[in-house]
């Protein structure tokens, strides 16, 4: 890869001006060096042939950005390619937007670095700058005390088809980015006086010697494995900080309230518990998940401890102890270490931790230390231990000992407990709804359950959840899934038994549709022995938590939990909860279900219902927030996307899903999990505590133009995806969906179910196949039609409802972050590609029709986009991604054209390994570099 060219001209409406330029030109030598290191590695392993082939490719690529030749001469560039010859060139491109990923992360490092220098105030969505705007507000402390009780940030890992980055890629990714920030630091050796030019060089021949991705289908097993590494990468480190000073801050500013006295910061995880469609998840695998994350939290308290008795290794002829330390210590006498109580002391707390792990853990980790202790029964009483060491280096001169490695060991216990990571169950309301019936008809109770209308569904479940008796027992003889699914959930029980309740915080229910839904996973975590309300103290550690995914289920989401409220036996499940009820929000199938414009309208109305309904029944509402890493899943910037929330819906608690290469870009390092985490931080607490609405007494008027501009776009998007004749075997041909299936990617299945019915294709492939062919349709389409339609008809009627729409734009957070994340959608997007992967489609016919209304839309809406928001550029409001477009999307163009090549030769029967190599590495160079595609 040469140096990239001065004469850079403008891809799509993506410009650049000169102070943008010199701004970013430390990123482009960044750029030019990683890529000359990656172009002298592919000439010396591949030979001049191939390097000169990728070369081409690279200045073509080029050429077409600055419309110096026609996209086609790149089509026929590639036309007839084979596989040993494309793979090369599309490792290159796939290597180059990896290390391109590099560059642009550490740019921003190095931009933040050069405001706090200049001294300019702290930058939005930092905690500097929050705790400034809470300073400014002068808030009542006992507001503040009470808005934040039991306040959760939780980012929620989840599985992803296109995070296929092999452990090896990871680390060798990461070794670069730290001699890369040394670099951008001045520094031309390494702490050891390595060259740090001849340490890239040989990393990323390492990189370009590694496979990228296994050859196998990728397992549950490697997804739990992929989920764990990012705590030993930043979790550890980054968490127990950000939580301990978020409390810090908020206790000097209003101090005797006790704020955070429970870790804001907790994270969760999906992997091994979400079995909706996922007939891999077994209890075998819940146990595995569980297990897993128990034994890397164990994992990293030995290793602390361990370095903690190197540290610590302070006399008693030289310092004074406190008696409760000495009293610790005295439980491990040995002769060498008889004058150092802090050794001994935490050698005690080792063994104790070591006698745990052997009773809960199905394998032990290193730096174990059997001492014949008994074992710690709960968190709570290592973290007691730990105090006492505390305290006593504070008491005795010492806190700078006792606010290092000692006080973020304290914290890992407060957050990470003996589980790690609350480990979420989930299945759909369907397969609920079948085994639930199965259960009452072996047990005698109701023969055809499902034959009965809701009012009965509910009066004979809740009479089956008030009573003890369970309706079968470890040798009832059930169905294969009526079996699998009790174990699974008594896979659950266990988890919570041997590691704490916040090993499985929630059960979620799919497609919830009713309360009977709700009521189905009560009696199937009643049969686990996960909830008992039959007495007078009911026990309900895992919570029932409604997942509302259409657009009609978030509509009459807040009708069906109130009806659930109504309920004394459900509302009784929720007291046991200190009367807190999580509601989760399903963007993907909403978006699918009826475009980017009406899903995202209809999670703010459902989100205002659902406040109303816990003011009115007096519970504490959480709502969980299932974002994808792209906008046609609800991604986009995590901190605007919070402050557009409605009032009362953070409320000081906030769980949102990460996905695939989404949490590589924000948790790979330290330093750039401590900027995301603190930002979820930030929003959540500026949501909370402030008014960010900004619509003040208008909310009305505001909410009825949306209203209106929602069933509008949703028409037009239902006209094309649900009633145009043909749309499914368009959407088929023109993408890779039927790849993602077919070549294994990820251990879920594509679809739910095997039909061609897009309500039953899974959210991820559907977005990923629109990204991939490079038309993002989920993350606009309709929107366009929808602005339209109602400025004309405005216009008719002597309205100015273009003004109308400015207005809200300058205003609102939440319109004004809809159209922003849009606009991110369509300057990602490229029609010309599109029109690539359109012919695909043999139907002449079909592809016209179709193709014509998706590129007519696509012009409709960037015109609307311009009109409303008065920029050009459709990345006015943010410069970060329009450097990130400008300078790495002519470097994706190879990609695009090499698979539809590739596509093209695996439809027409040619299925050899090479074949599928290439597609599927393709596919995550793409999903690399446009680091949120689905």
């Amino acid at each position: 890869m040469a140096d990239l060219p001065d004469a850079l001209g403008p891809i799509g409406s993506v410009t650049r001006t000169e102070v943008g330029r010199e701004a970013t030109e430390p990123m482009r030598e960044d750029i030019r060096l990683l890529g000359a290191i990656l172009g002298d590695t592919v000439r010396e392993q591949n030979g001049e042939d191939v390097f000169d082939l990728v070369e081409r490719a690279r200045v073509e690529s080029f050429r077409v950005r600055r419309s110096e030749i026609d996209r086609s001469e790149l089509t026929r560039m590639f036309h007839g390619i084979g596989p040993p010859a494309a793979i090369p060139v599309i490792r290159a491109f796939t290597h180059f937007a990896l290390l391109a990923n590099v560059a642009e992360d550490i740019h921003r490092e190095r931009r933040r670095a050069v405001h706090v220098a200049a001294g300019e105030p702290p930058q939005n969505s930092s905690l500097a700058a929050t705790y400034a705007k809470l300073d400014s507000a002068q808030l009542d402390r006992d507001e503040v005390a009470t808005a934040l009780t039991g306040a959760l940030v939780s980012p929620v890992i989840t599985a992803h088809p296109t995070e296929t980055r092999r452990r090896t890629v990871f680390d060798t990714q990461h070794r670069i980015t730290e001699l890369m920030r040394l670099r951008a630091h001045g520094h031309d050796t390494t702490d050891d006086d390595r060259d740090i030019e001849l340490e890239l060089r040989r990393h990323i021949l390492t990189l370009w010697q590694t496979a990228l991705i296994r050859l196998s289908r990728l397992k549950i097993q490697d997804e739990i494995e992929t989920g764990l590494r990012y705590y030993k990468a930043a979790f550890f480190d980054v968490i127990p900080r950000v939580n301990a000073e978020v409390r810090t801050a908020l206790q000097a500013r209003w101090p005797g309230t006790d704020l955070l006295a429970e870790p804001i910061l907790r994270p969760g995880s999906w992997i091994g518990g979400d079995r909706d469609g996922n007939p891999n998840v077994t209890a075998e695998v819940v146990r595995l998940a569980t297990s897993r994350a128990a034994y890397t939290a164990f994992d990293h308290y030995f290793a602390e401890l361990t370095a903690l008795q190197q540290e610590l290794s302070m006399s008693s002829r030289l310092v004074h102890v406190s008696d409760d330390l000495t009293a610790l210590a005295d439980a491990c006498y040995e002769a060498a270490r008889a004058d150092e109580p802090y050794r001994r002391a935490l050698r005690v707390i080792h063994g104790r931790l070591t006698a745990t792990a052997r009773e809960i853990l199905d394998s032990q980790p290193e730096h174990e230390l059997d001492l014949g202790l008994d074992r710690y029964a709960t968190p709570a009483e290592l973290l007691s231990d730990l105090d006492v060491v505390d305290a006593s280096l504070r008491d005795n001169g010492s806190a700078v000992l006792a606010d290092d490695r000692l006080l973020r060991l304290r914290e890992a216990v407060r957050v990470f407990g003996f589980h790690l990571s609350g480990l979420d169950m989930r299945q759909n309301s369907d397969v609920h709804e079948e085994v639930v019936a199965e259960l009452l008809a072996w047990a005698g109770v109701h023969g055809d359950y499902a034959s009965l209308p809701e009012s009965d569904r509910i009066e004979l479940l809740v009479g089956e959840l008030a009573t003890r008796r369970p309706l079968t027992s470890e040798n009832t003889d059930l169905s294969e899934l009526a079996r699998k699914e009790l174990d699974i959930v008594r896979a659950a029980a266990r988890a919570v038994r041997v590691f704490g309740q916040q090993a499985v915080p929630n059960y979620i229910i799919s497609m919830c549709e009713s309360v009977s839904d709700m009521l189905e996973a009560a009696v199937l975590l009643k049969e686990a022995g996960l909830l008992d309300v039959s007495g007078d103290e009911p026990y309900a550690p895992v919570g029932i938590v409604p997942l509302f995914e259409t657009i009609d289920d978030l509509q009459r989401g807040s009708s069906i939990l109130e009806a659930a409220l109504d309920l004394p036996l459900y509302r009784a499940m929720v007291t046991a909860r200190g009367d807190s009820q999580e509601v989760m929000l399903g963007y993907s199938d909403s978006n699918k279900d009826g475009g980017y414009l009406a899903a995202n309208w209809a999670l703010y109305r459902a989100e205002l219902d659902l406040v109303e309904s816990a003011r009115k029944t007096g519970i504490r509402l959480r709502l969980f927030h299932g974002r994808g890493g792209t906008v046609g899943r609800g991604g986009g910037p995590s901190y605007e996307a919070i402050l557009a929330q409605p009032p009362g819906a953070v409320n000081g608690s906030l769980r949102i899903t990460e996905q695939g290469e989404v949490i590589a870009a924000k948790y790979a390092e330290p330093r750039i999990a401590h900027r995301n985490l603190e930002t979820l931080v930030a929003a959540t607490l500026e949501s909370t505590l402030l008014d960010v609405e900004g619509l003040g007494g208008e909310a009305g008027p505001a909410y009825q133009v949306l209203d209106d501009l929602a069933a509008r776009a949703q028409r037009a998007y239902a006209e094309l995806v649900h009633e145009t004749p043909g749309f499914v075997d368009y959407f088929k041909a023109s993408t890779p969906v039927s790849e993602i299936g077919a070549l294994n990617i990820g251990s879920r299945p594509a679809s739910r179910k095997p039909t061609n019915s897009i309500s039953d294709l899974r959210a991820i492939p559907w977005v990923l196949s629109w990204s991939q062919s490079r038309v993002m349709l989920p993350g606009w389409y309709g929107t366009g039609s929808a602005f339209e339609q109602y400025i004309v008809e405005g216009k008719a009627d002597g309205q100015d409802r273009l003004e109308v729409l400015q207005d809200l734009y300058r205003r609102w957070p939440f319109f004004r972050t809809v159209l922003s994340n849009m606009a991110q959608v369509l300057a990602k997007s490229d029609l010309g590609l599109a029109a690539r992967y359109s012919e695909l489609v043999e139907d002449e016919e079909l592809r016209r029709r179709v193709f014509d209304k998706i590129a007519d839309e696509h012009e409709r809406t960037i015109r609307m986009h311009k009109l409303i928001t008065g920029q050009e550029d459709l990345l006015a409001d943010n410069p970060a991604l329009a450097r990130s477009v400008f300078n790495r999307f002519p470097y994706l163009e190879p990609l695009n054209h090499l698979q539809v090549e590739l596509l093209r030769r695996y439809r027409s029967g040619e299925h050899d390994e090479l074949v599928q190599r290439g597609i599927l590495l393709t596919m995550s160079g793409l999903a690399t570099a446009l680091r949120n595609s689905g």
